[in-house]
């Protein structure tokens, strides 16, 4: 009787996944298979927020299965090793696995190909299921791939999408095969209090809403920071409990601005996984060569603890680290705020940026979160590497009345309207209100004049 395998990795959902479609097909019985990697417990990617996050995933996955006579079986260790274990338990013919982009992801797949057919073994790798588009599969005339966004969306946004595939209806799995218990949220210590619940049910009933409700008015509202008009869908895609593929289809049908928005938002993931997946060094290295003097991490570490801590003197930017901190999740506009105050006002290595984004994000993907700071820093794949987000005049702008601020800065509360953007201004009784939010580590002036000497800009 003939087995395969399938690997589970950033996607935990039943719904439209093309590499258990294709085990399914091919096999008479299958192995649902999640590997808790020790690879990426030692390179420091398992985050508290995203492992507690996963065991939601993990649970709700296998819960599914079981729904349709199968279950998840869990293991620990070495990714390959421990596939190769259960293919040999199993006596599977072959794994299934979805690609990835990164550079580990890259020298997994390579491991695994060539321990599976040592063993006369076959790997299939299948695209579309982390991305709505492969990345490669749009590439200019003269490069390996598009390194600005503008041209990439045009072509992307001209690609006809594979149909989403419905979820099994049944999956056997073979007797007797050996499953580690599924990992609880609740031992998981220090969560964020208001980390949302994971799971592809959490996922879709979040989509059903967003579409039915959210959407519309997207285009008009998504950098609303007290509006709070984002889909928040990115930890659904980041591990894989939504199919990116499906939300395209679902969204355009939909129509209208707001799904037309959505829809480039999604274009722009694909676009940094495309270029990672070209330059996996991206993750660590500067993308474009720009030789920046930063500050040294040690030179500015009381600056770099007020921006952790949100204590910057610069309402809006403190607001978005403290919802960070909170939920491990924050407002798009305010990671753009964010993450130009410490690299360009602050003038501080964006490499600093990205390792405490990643520690706290649940989404925290690596081709998103790395390459987004590396755009707000300038050395990215910004056109406009120099551009700097003043915290005051955007504050004002998309959050006018103050009340994102006032919902996380609650030294601030009593400071009405859009006075509270700019707390050293006030006077009397206000001020004594405020009395216990800091002064600004830095005038605006002199966090310009400093980023534009070391720009060479002067």
């Amino acid at each position: 009787m003939n087995v395969s395998v399938v690997l589970f990795t950033a996607d935990l959902r039943l719904h439209d996944h093309p590499p258990l479609r294709a085990a399914l097909e091919g096999a008479r019985q299958v192995v649902p298979l999640f590997v808790r990697d020790r690879g990426v417990t030692d390179a420091g990617f398992a985050a508290p927020n995203r492992l507690a996050f996963l065991a939601d995933c993990l649970h709700d996955l296998d819960a599914g299965l079981r729904e349709r006579g199968g279950r998840l079986v869990l293991r620990s260790g070495d990714v390959v090793e421990e596939v190769c274990k259960v293919a040999a338990e199993t006596d599977a013919d072959e794994v299934h696995l979805a690609a990835d982009v990164s550079a580990y992801a890259h020298q997994r797949e390579r491991r695994l190909r060539s321990a599976l057919e040592a063993d006369g073994r076959r790997l299939h790798v299948h695209d579309t299921v982390t991305t709505a588009i492969a990345p490669g599969e749009l590439t200019p005339t003269a490069s390996d791939h598009f390194a600005v966004f503008t041209p990439y969306f045009r072509h992307w946004n001209g690609l006809r999408l594979r149909e989403p595939l419905a979820p099994p209806r049944t999956v056997h799995v073979p007797e007797g095969v050996g499953s580690e218990e599924l990992p609880s949220r609740a031992a998981i210590a220090d969560v964020s209090p208001g980390l949302a619940a994971g799971g592809e049910r959490e996922g879709r009933a979040r989509l059903a809403s967003w579409l039915r409700s959210g959407l519309a008015a997207y285009e008009d509202r998504h950098d609303d920071l007290a509006g709070d008009a984002t889909s928040r869908l990115s930890p659904h895609l980041h591990f894989g409990t939504l199919s990116p593929v499906e939300l395209v289809h679902r969204a355009r049908r939909a129509g209208g601005a707001g799904a037309e928005a959505f829809v480039r938002q999604l274009a722009w993931r694909d676009f940094h996984r495309q270029v990672l997946a070209a330059r996996p060094a991206a993750a660590r290295a500067d993308y474009r060569t720009k030789h920046d003097r930063w500050r040294s991490e040690e030179a500015a570490r009381a600056d770099v603890e007020a921006w952790r801590e949100g204590r910057t003197g610069y309402p809006v930017v403190d607001a978005a680290m403290r919802q960070l901190r909170h939920e491990g999740w924050m407002h798009n506009r305010g990671r753009l705020l964010t993450a130009s105050f410490l690299a360009k006002t602050l003038y501080v290595d964006w490499r600093v940026g990205a390792r405490h984004f990643l520690a706290l994000l649940v989404d925290g993907d690596l081709a998103n979160n790395q390459l987004n700071w590396q755009w707000v820093a300038g050395t990215g794949t910004d056109t406009r590497p120099n551009r700097i987000l003043n915290p005051v005049a955007q504050a004002r702008r998309y959050d006018p009345d103050g009340g994102y601020v006032r919902r996380w800065v609650p030294e601030l509360r009593g400071v009405e309207g859009g006075a509270v953007h700019e707390p050293w201004k006030l006077a009397g009784l206000e001020r004594a209100v405020a009395g216990d939010y800091p002064d600004p580590v830095v005038a605006l002036s002199d966090g310009l004049a400093r980023f534009r000497q070391g720009r060479g800009l002067d």
